[in-house]
């Protein structure tokens, strides 16, 4: 009868000990699940203090008077866009426009402008141009 009562009493200690081996494992992962739990709740409260800034009455933005001056642009640039005075952004605007009616992006890499002969006299004498060298062209032919 000793042999079974230290039998049982071992079956009984192998689950406490694997539990036990298991309650020190299991605070580092709910430790590490509970990090961003926490971290969800914080941001909560600042989604319902963006919404309550939202709903304030917002002043309807001006532009900066510096991009508002108009410009006389140069002969090569008004054979693009007309010799009307304007701002830069309109500029910029007509530019994009006669690139996207004449077909001018290229098809593979979009940033790219491929120049007919009009633009081609503009850029310098490139066949391709960076969508991004727009502003520092038009400035270069502009006064």
């Amino acid at each position: 009868m000793a042999k079974t009562v230290k039998k049982a009493a071992a079956k009984k200690a192998a689950p406490k000990a694997a539990k036990k081996a298991v309650k020190k494992a299991a605070p580092k992962k709910a430790a590490k699940k509970a990090a961003p739990k926490k971290a969800a709740k914080k941001a909560a409260p600042k989604k319902a203090a963006k919404k309550a800034a939202k709903k304030a009455p917002a002043k309807k933005r001006t532009p900066n008077a510096a991009f508002m001056v108009e410009l006389k642009p140069s002969p090569t640039l008004a054979a693009v866009i007309g010799d009307k005075p304007a701002p830069r952004t309109e500029m910029i605007k007509k530019i994009w426009d006669y690139i996207k009616k004449n077909g001018l992006q290229d098809k593979t890499n979009k940033r790219m402008i491929n120049a007919d002969d009009k633009l081609r006299a503009l850029f310098a004498g490139k066949g391709q141009v960076s969508m991004f060298d727009l502003a520092k062209i038009v400035s270069q032919h502009v006064s």
